[in-house]
């Protein structure tokens, strides 16, 4: 494991609801212990508008984030992973790329909010619900004792809490 801050990795296929929603969550919630990054398979090239309000809302800073590929993350001169969690299914079964060092993996699937109908009310319900269950599963794993553990039982922990 690399000193604090931690780096982590959050994919999706498209980079526009999601793995943004725990990019900023993560960066809110662990007050500079891990440093996020999202990132997609297939980016959108375009950030969903309610996934940035939802973590407006929420406090969260949203400077800067963007709908990029993952291949950013693969390449020799990225920052180093500690950790990659997927957050949508059909990410979570495609080929990555290879990650340079080794971060624990992990899967946590969630409902694409992006996908909900309705009018507006019920499409920033849907945001903020994932919002919801992103930040539940975030403190589970910010109150593990990084510094305590060893990498057998902190890989173990971070894939205990899959889907839920």
């Amino acid at each position: 494991m690399s000193t604090q801050p931690y780096n982590i990795l959050f994919l999706c296929t498209g980079n526009s609801a999601r793995s943004i929603l725990a990019e900023g969550l993560v960066n809110h919630l662990s007050h500079g212990r891990f440093k996020g990054f999202s990132a997609g398979s297939q980016p959108m090239g375009r950030v969903n508008p309610l996934a940035l309000e939802t973590l407006q809302q929420l406090g969260c800073d949203t400077d800067g984030m963007s709908s990029k590929s993952w291949d950013v993350f693969a390449e020799a001169d990225a920052p180093k992973m500690d950790f990659i969690i997927t957050v949508c299914d059909s990410a979570a079964g495609e080929a990555c790329p290879y990650w340079p060092g080794t971060p624990m993996t992990a899967h946590w699937g969630f409902p694409d909010p992006s996908h909900v109908e309705g009018d507006d009310e019920a499409k920033r319900l849907a945001f903020a619900r994932t919002a919801q269950a992103i930040t539940q599963r975030l403190r589970l794993f910010l109150s593990l004792p990084m510094d305590k553990l060893d990498t057998l039982s902190l890989q173990d922990a971070l894939r205990a809490w899959g889907s839920p």
